[in-house]
């Protein structure tokens, strides 16, 4: 799903480029092998693929732990993306550079994105914060509610709906 998402017609990634692409078959591979339970065989593979995760991380410039993302991941561009730990996004979700999702200084809190939401460049949601399905989040959003509508245009700081989808 993460291959169709980025739009890719290759069976596997060249050996130069993609890493985008390759970073996301290792956090796919890395959430697969913290969650499969198995002999020395499966820890190997997980140290394996976790180095891998890391690596692509760092050379990326991305925060994204395992676990949080659901299929269909289209991240655009390499650069500062944060997302913390506790959150969970669905499926179809299309990322640009410069997003935080994050929590506030309150503790655990838990942020919910829906299905097929686009954040945009430099968008920030804080909190313990729901997301509709199908909603665009602006350039530079600060959002620190929920918005339950579906199909919602979110855009502003603090954001706010400026329209819906059709």
């Amino acid at each position: 799903e993460d291959k169709k998402a980025l739009g890719i017609k290759m069976r596997k990634p060249c050996r130069f480029g993609a890493d985008i692409w390759k970073f996301q078959i290792a956090l796919r591979f890395c959430e697969y092998y913290a969650n499969a339970r198995g002999g020395i065989v499966t820890k190997v593979l997980r140290k394996y693929w976790a180095l891998r995760f890391y690596y692509y991380s760092i050379r990326l410039g991305f925060d994204i732990p395992i676990n949080v993302f659901g299929p269909g991941l289209n991240i655009h561009h390499w650069g500062c993306i944060v997302v913390n730990a506790w959150a969970r996004v669905g499926k179809n979700c299309n990322l640009q550079q410069g997003v935080t999702i994050g929590m506030n200084s309150g503790g655990n809190a838990s942020t919910t994105i829906g299905d097929n939401v686009f954040i945009g460049t430099g968008a920030k949601i804080i909190g313990e914060v729901y997301i509709a399905n199908g909603c665009i989040i602006g350039a530079n959003a600060v959002v620190t509610k929920d918005f339950r509508e579906e199909n919602s245009i979110i855009a502003g700081c603090p954001a706010k709906v400026i329209g819906i989808r059709k």
